[in-house]
């Protein structure tokens, strides 16, 4: 194993970390922008107005997205252990 196959699976990893966490802080954001909008407008300055519509977001984009997100996980951990195996 040698430096350039370290940089290779840290790479995997960070791109595959980037990848499955992309839809659910996108939604976050989104909504974010939207609620602020939605208070700057109408000056109601209520803490519960942020979370909530982010919790359900975040919830919908959960079920939308984690077959998804399970499989690109999964052969993520596939690879990984199939490297394992060769090395070892």
């Amino acid at each position: 194993m040698d430096g350039n196959f370290v940089i290779y699976l840290g790479r995997q990893a960070i791109e595959t970390a980037l990848l499955v966490s992309a839809p659910i802080l996108l939604t976050c954001v989104i909504v974010g922008v939207v609620v602020t909008l939605f208070q700057a407008v109408t000056s109601i300055r209520d803490m519960s107005l942020t979370v909530v519509p982010k919790l359900m977001a975040v919830a919908f984009v959960a079920l939308l997205f984690g077959s998804w997100m399970l499989s690109v996980l999964l052969k993520f951990t596939n690879d990984i252990f199939g490297h394992i195996q060769n090395i070892g």
